[in-house]
């Protein structure tokens, strides 16, 4: 019975561990692992934090949130917005990786973003000041990094946290 008992545990455990529930602590991958990647073209970047790929159409970056540019325009809005056109360029190949909650109300797909030489690109936006992080369990891989970069470029005063932009209200006005 308690041999039965053992097996059972182990062979649970080890469904676990395959099904992707095992995550170590401190673990601080950023990079896609390659069964977690898919690849994808800029269309265009409508915004600080929604981008259009081919093959997903509109998308969202999750964990992070950059101040409006439509409607009623935030405060950096339209510096978070030139900052992801800089980054990612109509015709560039990026790669991504679908949240666990794959779409939004608005139907965009939810998507963690790389450029091609890995450097991702959620991570940018929150550590240099364009945006602020947003978490939306079950997407919230890396929420602990981004409030580690945002807690770091307030420190610091960067982007929209320096005082001379929005001293850390994104919902300013423009």
């Amino acid at each position: 019975m308690k041999r039965t008992l053992l097996t059972a545990i182990v062979v649970l455990a080890g469904a676990v561990l395959v099904l992707g529930g095992y995550k170590p602590l401190g673990d601080e991958r950023t990079t896609p692992a390659a069964g977690d990647r898919a690849t994808a073209t800029v269309v265009r970047v409508t915004d600080g934090d929604t981008v259009v790929l081919t093959g997903l159409g509109r998308s969202r970056l999750i964990g992070i949130d950059t101040p409006e540019v439509y409607g009623r325009p935030g405060c950096f809005g339209r510096e978070a917005s030139a900052f992801t056109k800089q980054l990612l360029q109509p015709g560039d190949r990026v790669r991504y990786r679908v949240g666990r909650e794959p779409r939004d109300r608005y139907q965009r797909s939810l998507i963690y973003l790389w450029l091609d030489d890995d450097r991702f690109v959620n991570e940018l936006l929150v550590g240099g000041g364009y945006a602020v992080p947003l978490t939306i369990p079950p997407n919230d891989d890396f929420a602990a990094r981004f409030k580690r970069l945002a807690d770091h470029a307030e420190q610091q005063h960067e982007g929209l946290w320096s005082s001379a932009t929005c001293n850390g209200n994104p919902d300013a006005p423009a």
